[in-house]
């Protein structure tokens, strides 16, 4: 998706036939569990199937003609990588043009392997970045204790489990046991982000924005810095 392209409900567009756009977005989100480069923009679109339009249909095409070109990539799973997990979870303040609701963006490795990755506009709206990255970092911890619960099943058993955040506040809020005013309107739920890292599940870490892989996630990127984070998730031309 092109980083000039802002969807919007375009009510004065014309209108294209719903069955069609569904089905479009039907097969594209069935294929973003083996293409996590397409998941944001293929996430994007899909909030317009109620009364999809013209320019709704461009950006669907516009992704299916990315994919002819590229339909040698796909996830590369090495054979010799280490039994570590690491997330990374960003969000994108704003992004939603309609509502200013924000998106979430996670990702996470077993090792240097992609195993799992989320798109999703976040269901309250934001008051601040912080608010935006903390929401998004409580995502990422729950899918954490997923996993983790799943390894335990083979017997491997891990302790905080790294989560990269590119938001310094954010991460002050979950060691900063201090309720403060800013931190007040915050959903009660998302919390229990600071619990479990106090519980030792989790540990909350810096990183910066440039190597932040779940930036792919949350928004529209140019060209080369798109290029650069599918390489480092694992999207390779197997050809």
């Amino acid at each position: 998706m092109a980083t000039s392209c802002y969807l919007d409900k375009d009510e004065s567009g014309e209108g294209v036939n719903e069955t069609m756009f569904r089905g479009m977005i039907g097969s594209l989100l069935y294929l973003t569990a083996s293409r996590p480069d397409i998941m944001q923009s293929v996430c994007v679109c899909a909030r317009y199937q109620a009364n999809p339009k013209e320019s709704h249909l461009i950006a669907v095409k516009r992704i299916l003609k990315y994919l002819k070109g590229t339909t040698s990539f796909g996830l590369w799973y090495p054979s010799d990588a280490s039994l570590s997990l690491i997330g990374y979870s960003d969000a994108d303040y704003g992004g939603c043009k309609i509502d200013r609701k924000s998106t979430s963006g996670t990702c996470h490795f077993l090792g240097c392997s992609l195993v799992s990755w989320h798109s999703k506009k976040q269901a309250c709206v934001a008051l601040s970045t912080t608010e935006a990255e903390y929401i998004a970092a409580g995502n990422c911890c729950a899918q954490i204790l997923w996993m983790k619960q799943q390894l335990e099943d083979f017997d491997i058993f891990l302790d905080h489990i790294p989560l990269k955040c590119d938001n310094t506040s954010a991460i002050n809020l979950t060691k900063n046991p201090i309720m403060h005013s800013r931190t007040k309107h915050i959903e009660i739920r998302h919390h229990f982000l600071r619990d479990h890292i106090q519980k030792g599940d989790c540990q909350i870490e810096y990183i910066d924005t440039i190597h932040q892989l779940a930036d792919i996630f949350t928004k529209a990127l140019p060209k080369d810095r798109f290029y650069e984070l599918r390489r480092e998730l694992g999207v390779l031309d197997m050809s």
